[in-house]
Parts: structure tokens; sequence; C-alpha cells
């Protein structure tokens, strides 16, 4: 679910040096970093050789991951529930001499936060948040030999987290969660040997 709305402030981004500016559709830009993100987990869960499954209706969670392989010592395939949230409201804020911070904030409904803590489970749950650029011209690079996707997911698990505000409730993104192919396998790694994300 993407949160940030257009900024009508924000000022105009010129396109990169030599190529021509992007006559974008007329699509909503939250539904575009929806589609984005989806994007990115589809490319990770790829990555690291998971299926995945879209509940309908989703009630509150957005996929299912499932990861097979011989070493998993619970059952012969393992899933986990993930709830996709996109926002460019904030940035993974850096410290001194650019390394980035330890944590960043972002902010739950109550409801959707008691869900993603509930805790004993049987299906484990995470949250993945991804920061993208404001403008959508600086979303993709293409090359011969990649494509590049700005910036980052960053995941967690909020099973246990207290809610403590009147209506939301937020909650702090350890930037050492990149959520990428490798994270993914070791996520399904510590849960397929029965235990937590």
């Amino acid at each position: 679910m993407a949160l940030a709305q257009p900024d009508p402030a924000a000022p105009v981004r010129e396109p990169a040096a030599g190529r021509p500016a992007a006559r974008r559709g007329a699509l909503a830009v939250t539904a575009c970093m929806e589609t984005l993100q989806v994007g990115y987990l589809h490319a990770v869960a790829a990555a690291a050789g998971c299926s995945l499954a879209q509940p309908f209706p989703d009630y509150g969670i957005d996929w299912h991951l499932s990861h097979s392989t011989p070493g998993h010592t619970v059952d012969d395939e393992v899933t986990i529930k993930v709830q996709l949230k996109c926002t460019y409201q904030l940035a993974a804020r850096t410290a001194r001499f650019g390394t980035p911070a330890a944590t960043f904030p972002f902010t739950l409904d109550n409801d959707h936060l008691a869900k993603l803590a509930r805790t004993p489970v049987s299906v484990h749950k995470i949250l993945v948040v991804m920061v993208v650029p404001r403008s959508q011209d600086d979303w993709l690079r293409g090359g011969h030999d990649r494509l590049e996707l700005r910036h980052c997911c960053y995941w967690t698990n909020l099973a246990g987290h207290p809610v403590t505000g009147r209506r939301r409730t937020t909650v702090r993104i350890p930037t050492s969660h990149v959520f990428d192919d490798h994270a993914l396998c070791e996520i399904m790694t510590r849960v397929g040997a029965g235990g937590r994300p």
C-alpha cells in the first residue's frame, strides 16, 4: 500500500542529460508506487527461488511467499506473509559521512499494527517498506546490462510490538534489514528451522 500523496509544491525535476522528458500516464502516483513495490517483491522472490501468492481478499496481508528446500526441518516448504508499504515522505536518514542511520520511523494504523504484531502465529508476517525518490523520473534507470530501481525496501518483523498511539503508532525500521534475495533466503532458513524471521 502506498502512503504518499503528490506534493504540488515539489520542484519539477529536469530529465537526465540527453534524455527527453517522459510523458507519463495519468495513473495516480500512489497507484504507481504500489505497482513499483510489487515489481520489487517479484524480483526478490524470483532471485530467492520463492513462489508468490496473493490472497483474495487480502484481509490486511498483501502476499504469501513460499520457499521449498531440503534444508528445512519443520516442513519441506515454509511460508511467510508479507505486508507491503511504499513511501517517499521519508528517507532512510543518513548520519555523518553518508552512512545510513540505524533505523527510520514509519507510522501504521493501530489495527494494521495489531495484525502484524500478533503473537504467537502459525505463519510469520513481515512488513516490507519501500522508500522511493519523490520524483518518478528517479525511480528507474535502464541500461544495456541492468535495470536499476531506486531506492530500497527494508523489512522488519513486528511480532509482539506494542500499540502505543491513539489511532496510529510509529515503528522503527532497521536499515540493516535490506530486503533482497539474500535476506529473503535467510528469513526462510530461520523459519524453516522453526525460528522467527
